[in-house]
């Protein structure tokens, strides 16, 4: 479904990205684990066409989607649900929502400002308002990033449902146990390179990676 080949990114002097290899199938989720800095955002920023690459390719179906505007990448059925929710704050849930859904004729009558959502609240408005848009393939970049636990918990479910009914899912996650748990596959950046990949439980299991993101000692 999504094929990215030998992808490089320079941000002036930094290779943050350093030549990456990602496959993610249809009806899937895979994930992207690593320390900050890692390459992670770059690497979805880059598939959606907000960043642009020095060297590879990423495709789509067969697709080139290399050069191509983010707008017609959007078009194709790929949506990013970005690190830090972006709701629009002054305007209500359903300006959100119907801001996601431009395409389509849906109105909705919601109200309530997003800035006035607590942070889980809005992490499901972003996401609610990205389904909004019917994609293929939802790419999510630290969804769990600033809340409780319980919240994280739900918003794990959720995901996973999403995928259930249907939607291929691409995974930023620092919470790499909760993304590996419900992952189907896994990579492990690190400082732009991917250094371990596999099964979301055997990269669950594996010592390198308790070690470093698991906080577990061997």
């Amino acid at each position: 479904m999504l094929e990215i080949r030998n992808l490089s990114v320079h941000y002036g002097g930094i290779h943050a990205l350093q030549g990456i290899d990602i496959d993610v199938s249809e009806g899937k989720i895979v994930t992207l684990i690593g320390a900050n800095g890692a390459g992670k955002s770059t690497t979805l920023r880059s598939i959606v066409g907000l960043v642009k690459t020095s060297g590879g390719s990423v495709s789509w179906n067969g697709d080139l989607l290399t050069g191509m505007a983010t707008k017609d990448i959007v078009s194709k059925g790929i949506v990013l649900v970005p690190e830090g929710r972006r709701i629009f704050p002054n305007l209500t849930v359903g300006e959100n929502l119907q801001l996601g859904a431009y395409a389509r004729r849906d109105k909705e009558r919601i109200r309530q400002k997003g800035g006035t959502l607590s942070g889980g609240e809005q992490q499901m408005l972003a996401v609610a308002r990205a389904l909004m848009t019917k994609p293929k393939l939802l790419m999510m970049d630290e969804p769990s990033l600033g809340l409780a636990p319980l919240i994280v918990k739900m918003i794990f479910e959720i995901i996973r449902t999403i995928n259930k009914e249907g939607t291929t899912v691409l995974l930023i996650e620092q919470n790499a146990k909760a993304a590996l748990e419900i992952a189907d596959y896994g990579y492990v950046l690190e400082t732009g390179r991917i250094i371990l990949q596999g099964k979301g439980r055997d990269l669950l299991a594996d010592d390198r990676v308790r070690k470093a993101y698991l906080g577990e000692g061997l």
